[in-house]
């Protein structure tokens, strides 16, 4: 299984599954953020401090309480009017009752294409990618961040490929996130393999900001307001 590789650039209320070694130095499970119909999480994503492009995640309840997260990434590099790359991804979450019922995505990183669709059958989660093909425990997560309770897992579900992405966890503490002017308390987390990211979550445990680097670039995520 490939080591953590942030699903491309980078779930929900869901038991959490086994706790490596790395991880239990953390602290307690804080509750985790309570999704509402109509939420969106908006970030402007910077490359070396100037706009790179946007992720976006959106939230919708259904009648029936399911809750489905459609996220949405468009990355891009231009010089003058010429595209020097260009990154995509799209997926789509649905659960009920706390539980990943069903995923499907699809990237496209400056031609480089990949899929997943994942659906619960019986017991298991059944994965069919690029990368992967099998079928995991019900108490896997996606790899789309807004979900806290991420930093107590060993492993998560890349949205991108498919691959099963390994990680160990690192609580750096308090922090302060600047988020539409106003500074807001959060908890910085440091997620550890092939590549670091970094991720903070507020005391309701919003998913605030995000930043890694990759190729000597520094990469963030500002979120543009709370939500």
């Amino acid at each position: 299984m490939k080591r953590f590789a942030i699903a491309g650039i980078m779930g929900a209320l869901v038991a959490f599954g086994g706790h490596a070694e790395e991880t239990a130095e953390l602290t307690s499970m804080p509750a985790p953020w309570v999704a509402t119909d109509g939420a969106v999480i908006d970030f402007t994503v910077l490359r070396k401090g100037k706009p790179f492009g946007t992720h976006t995640l959106s939230f919708d309840r259904g009648p029936d309480g399911q809750l489905t997260v459609t996220t949405d990434v468009d990355l891009k590099v231009k010089f003058g009017p010429i595209t020097a790359f260009r990154y995509r991804l799209d997926s789509v979450e649905n659960w009920i009752e706390g539980q990943l019922v069903s995923l499907s995505g699809s990237s496209n990183s400056d031609g480089r294409k990949a899929k997943v669709s994942a659906e619960i059958v019986g017991d298991q989660l059944l994965v069919d990618s690029t990368k992967f093909e099998g079928a995991l425990p019900l108490t896997t997560i996606p790899s789309s961040h807004w979900n806290r309770l991420q930093v107590y897992q060993d492993q998560m579900l890349s949205t991108e490929t498919g691959e099963v992405l390994d990680i160990s966890v690192e609580n750096l503490g308090e922090d302060t996130v600047v988020v539409d002017g106003k500074d807001i308390a959060a908890t910085h987390y440091r997620l550890s393999s092939d590549l670091t990211v970094d991720l903070w979550y507020d005391n309701q445990s919003r998913w605030v900001k995000l930043a890694f680097e990759v190729r000597g670039q520094d990469i963030e995520y500002v979120l543009n307001q709370l939500y």
